[in-house]
């Protein structure tokens, strides 16, 4: 397994969860990391990135306020912090990982489509529900 998404789990409206993404073996740079989501019936949408360089990152409306990327380089680990989460926010949470630098997220111009990546782990099930 090169790329893990954890942390997802059951939680009532108005609560936080926090994701991790761990990068473990594989010979391959990290340019970017993305956070996606897809609930059932819906496309995957972009959630968040950070880019490797500059530790840049970027949000969707929909969380912008409410989830915060960070990295912690000595653990391989990117985090998404998720407060105030509300049903819309069910889906299925993946990261991704930008191995080659063409991210628009590395590149400063901002969070892109699922194909800026191409390195991804399984997804972690978020469920929020009463």
């Amino acid at each position: 397994v090169q790329l893990q998404a954890s942390g997802g789990g059951l939680v009532q409206p108005g609560g936080s969860l926090r994701l991790s993404c761990t990068k473990s073996g594989g010979a391959w740079d990290v340019y970017a990391i993305g956070w996606f989501r897809q609930a059932p019936g819906k496309e995957r949408e972009a959630v968040s990135c950070i880019a490797s360089n500059n530790g840049k990152t970027y949000y969707a409306d929909s969380v912008q306020g409410r989830f915060s990327i960070s990295r912690d380089n000595v653990k391989n680990t990117v985090y998404l912090q998720m407060n105030s989460l509300n049903a819309d926010d069910t889906a299925a949470y993946y990261c991704a990982a930008d191995s080659r630098g063409l991210s628009r997220c590395f590149i400063a111009r901002g969070l892109g489509p699922h194909d800026d990546y191409n390195y991804w782990g399984k997804g972690t099930l978020v469920t929020v529900s009463s």
